[in-house]
């Protein structure tokens, strides 16, 4: 051909025909070389047995219709699940139900997500107008809806104030207390955003009252706590197994931290499958659309539910360092004004109420946002606007998770362990010193235990803690916020033993334990990190990640520590708002009776006074011998609450009748 011949005119010709004949022999020693490949090839191909074949057509054929075959499983696996749990339902509904329950909620939120990611775009474009206008309109909505939600909430105080008493009026008054301070020590007063504010503090509210003043709530509540007991249970055969039958004589080391390694291995196992990310960037996304916060800050809020607040920092950790100073100081703060699931299950082991930890856990994640930007408002724009991605777990298969779930754990347990015996004997050593102090003035009860009842008793009664319980409260609230929450919660374990075995409450007239109503205020204004060590902890865990930002976290540090404990505090006041434990008035009135200290004061007296109604209206509790225990309700408080002289005269008429 004309193209392949060399011109006459280059000069060199020469070289260049013999480069061409140099080709040409390689092309043809590559052409030679593939065709001996083939040969080899064909010949291996004869050489394969006929399974072999076989084989290998299915493998290709497995792997070109991969996708149907796995949605063909799936859909067989689903029909099966179906058909046990119609099965199940049938055979044994009242047993089935909390499966068939759990069912409906998966079948929701999976339905939600393929909804939202086929129709979110057409959705949004559906609805914009309404959100338009809504928007152009939202100065006058928002004072309007703010005024009905104002008349609504003092209504609803007085009528529940004539119900069931003045007690949740000092907790109202507290939380606003709370709020006011923190507005007025903000650091930019004029700067607030207070929909962040109502909304964290509506949303905590909400959920309280569905939870502690609902019975499909309490309900759900107690059969979740249950649940969650049951489950910390299975611990105990692994300590079993490693201890032996005698592993309880040493409970804390051998009951309560083989708990913690327990649901350490289980949310290993959960963040491998990819679950504890999409429940918390959904629970992120709930608090970042209705509070107006950053999705950086609303996440590591919602991860701080179910993980430590180290652990919850890795969730942003590629954003750390393009937060704002404001956004800063919200996510240490809402490591501060909460817990992990695997310190929660530690607490519950130790026999605090598990249906108040998980509420209070919950609960405290909007508390710290809301107070957190009262403290410190946004005075920058974000810089993180786009969507949040969540890093997935580095193991790479289910065992792999559990193995790594466990390990993780046992740094976890030695640093609690070595913790609290640092704590404790330092708390001894410093008890015994100042009360060696106190004796040279003979006073020899001074301690740091009873400097910190008498310096934050205030705190505790305006939380809503009664004025005799206050000290033995605001004594915890002191050694959680100086030393730390796992020994407040350990002395709190200990006050609850005394209360449920019946020990004397008084005790050369000091109290030994406190009621129900105290107690719970208590277990949720503990719960969270916000301590001094925990502050040291989070400032050297950022540094680690950012270092080249240290002056702004340590900047952040002390005031994330405040409004930390702060949310924490609103948390007990909503509590002591909502929560009226139920009496079991004939226990309480039977003990009494029969000259036992099982109950409080305050629970013998609130049990009198509804015995003495009850005869004023009807018939004394339909109890046979309501005479008799009227008579110790008046030996006990003589006409403090009712005219025993005119109850007793009611009963013996009734009884004559």
């Amino acid at each position: 051909m004309e193209m392949n011949r060399v011109p006459k005119s280059h000069p060199d010709k020469g070289k260049d025909n013999h480069a061409f004949l140099a080709e040409e022999k390689d092309l043809t020693r590559i052409d030679l070389n593939l065709t001996s490949e083939e040969g080899e090839d064909a010949h291996d191909n004869n050489q394969k047995s006929f399974l072999q074949k076989n084989v290998e057509l299915a493998v290709a054929c497995l792997i070109k219709h991969k996708d149907r075959i796995i949605l063909a499983l799936l859909l067989i696996l689903l029909a099966g699940y179906a058909a046990m749990l119609i099965a199940a339902c049938i055979q044994n509904f009242k047993q089935a139900v909390e499966l068939l329950a759990v069912t409906i909620v998966v079948i929701f939120f999976l339905a939600w997500d393929w909804l939202m990611e086929r129709y979110g775009d057409l959705l949004w474009q559906t609805f914009s107008p309404i959100c338009e206008l809504w928007d152009r309109n939202w100065f006058r909505i928002k004072w309007v809806v703010y005024v009905v939600l104002l008349v609504m909430l003092v209504c609803w105080l007085v009528l529940d104030t004539t119900k069931n008493g003045t007690r949740q009026l000092v907790s109202f008054a507290g939380l606003v207390l709370f709020i006011l301070l923190m507005a007025l020590f903000s650091k930019s007063p004029t700067r607030i955003h207070w929909r962040t504010l109502f909304w964290g503090v509506g949303l905590q509210f909400v959920f309280g009252l569905l939870m502690l003043r609902t019975d499909v709530g309490l309900t759900a509540l107690q059969w979740i706590g249950n649940k969650v007991e049951t489950f910390l249970s299975y611990s105990n055969s692994g300590a079993k197994m490693v201890f032996g039958e005698s592993y309880e004589d040493h409970f804390f080391a051998f009951k309560v931290m083989p708990s913690i390694i327990f649901v350490s291995t289980i949310i290993s196992v959960l963040y491998h499958v990819g679950f504890m990310q999409w429940l918390i960037l959904k629970i992120g996304f709930v608090m970042h659309v209705s509070m107006g916060t950053s999705l950086t800050e609303s996440t590591a809020a919602a991860g701080n539910m179910f993980l430590g607040q180290t652990e919850s920092l890795l969730l942003i950790r590629p954003y750390i360092n393009q937060l704002t100073r404001s956004e800063i100081h919200a996510i240490m703060a809402g490591g501060f004004a909460s817990v992990s699931g695997s310190i929660l299950a530690a607490y519950i082991s130790l026999g605090v109420e598990a249906s108040h930890l998980l509420t209070a856990s919950i609960m405290s994640a909007p508390a710290s946002l809301a107070i957190a930007t009262v403290f410190w408002p946004e005075t920058e724009p974000a810089k993180v606007s786009s969507e949040i991605k969540m890093p997935k777990g580095e193991t790479n298969n289910l065992l792999e998770a559990v193995a790594q779930g466990a390990c993780s754990s046992a740094p976890l347990v030695a640093n609690i362990i070595v913790n609290l015996i640092a704590f404790v004997s330092i708390l001894a050593f410093l008890d015994e010193t100042l009360a060696w102090l106190g004796a040279l003035f003979e006073y020899p009860q001074f301690s740091f235990s009873l400097i910190c009842s008498y310096v934050f008793a205030p705190l505790a009664f305006i939380m809503g803690v009664s004025w005799e319980d206050s000290f033995i409260v605001g004594e915890l609230i002191g050694i959680k916020t100086f030393l730390n929450e796992f020994v407040s919660y350990e002395r709190l374990s200990v006050l609850i033993k005394m209360r449920e075995e019946g020990k004397p409450e008084y005790v050369d007239n000091v109290k030994q334990y406190i009621s129900i109503h105290s107690q719970t205020i208590a277990t949720y204004a503990l719960c969270g990190f916000s301590n001094f060590g925990s502050l040291g902890m989070i400032i050297g865990v950022m540094n680690t990640l950012v270092p080249e930002r240290i002056s702004d976290f340590t900047d952040c540090g002390l005031r994330a520590l405040i409004a930390g404990s702060v949310a924490c505090f609103m948390t007990a006041c909503i509590a002591g708002i909502l929560y009226v434990p139920e009496l079991q008035c004939e226990s309480v009135l039977g003990a009494l009776i029969n000259s036992s200290v099982g109950n409080t004061s305050t629970e013998i007296s609130e049990c009198c006074r509804q015995l003495y109604n009850s005869v004023m209206t009807s018939t004394p509790l339909n109890m046979a011998n309501g005479s008799s225990i009227l008579q110790h309700c008046c030996a006990f408080s003589p006409s403090t609450y009712f005219n025993c002289t005119t109850g007793l005269k009611l009963i013996i008429h009734s009884t004559m009748v």
